[in-house]
């Protein structure tokens, strides 16, 4: 039987998971993914995520791809089929045939991210955003955030002993914006480094708590070195919150 490639677009609460990547000894979101597809298809199947994410990190958007050469079955009635299988912090939002060669994480343009922090002690808050107590200079990060445009080699804010070919990302947006009780940071790239949004907000609220400096910055990035960086923010207040893709790989 024909084999078909399939995308999957979905969202997730990452407060009950290990990650994205399925682990030996811990749940994950593919793990939970992957077992609902091969119950309800009645074959094995393994998801190919956009990327990682860490455990308890969140999704608003969320891709992965996978083939099936179980009998053809409408992509509309599988999303409803899978939702009912699901645990409700994982939720599909679609499912569309694609070409035999698109890549739910090489063929990505863009990937974007958000961290939210809140100024507020807010308990129905606590597993999606980051409860601080001293409010930071928002204006100071933002000058922070345009050093960024400047460069393209962000080893320093890599995870150690991560074995990725290269450090370089282009940054294609990054600012901080304030909501109300809310302090929000959005970043878009083509490409981000594991642990790499997190370490950029630790630093960035360094800066914004006068205990770092904008030349700090400079140094930090062309020192290629993690331990001069800032710490890394919490996991509970990052979404991955949108991936973009070619519209050719799609076939419907």
């Amino acid at each position: 039987m024909e084999v078909s490639r399939f995308f999957v677009e979905l969202s997730f609460n990452g407060s009950g998971y290990h990650g994205w990547q399925r682990q030996p000894n811990a749940l994950s979101v593919q793990q939970t993914l992957e077992e609902a597809f091969s119950r309800l298809l009645r074959e094995q199947i393994t998801l190919v995520g956009a990327g990682r994410t860490d455990a308890g990190v969140h999704a608003d958007q969320m891709f992965a791809h996978y083939d099936s050469s179980s009998a053809p079955i409408n992509c509309e009635e599988l999303v409803f089929l899978m939702n009912g299988f699901l645990p409700n912090d994982i939720a599909l939002k679609k499912i569309s045939k694609v070409h035999a060669q698109a890549h739910a994480r090489f063929d990505a343009t863009h990937r974007s991210y958000k961290y939210y922090i809140t100024t507020i002690k807010d308990p129905f808050r606590n597993n999606v955003s980051y409860y601080l107590k001293n409010v930071p200079d928002v204006a100071l990060m933002n000058q922070a955030a345009k050093i960024l445009f400047e460069h393209e080699d962000f080893q320093c804010f890599s995870r150690s002993n991560t074995d990725v070919k290269t450090f370089l990302c282009k940054i294609k947006e990054a600012k901080w914006t304030q909501e109300g009780s809310s302090i929000v940071f959005h970043i878009v790239a083509n490409r981000f480094l594991r642990n790499m949004v997190r370490a950029i907000v630790g630093t960035f609220l360094e800066i914004g708590s006068n205990k770092k400096t904008l030349q700090d910055l400079e140094d930090i990035i062309k020192s290629k070195d993690r331990g001069r960086a800032g710490f890394s923010a919490p996991a509970q207040g990052l979404f991955l919150s949108e991936i973009s893709y070619p519209s050719k790989l799609f076939k419907d």
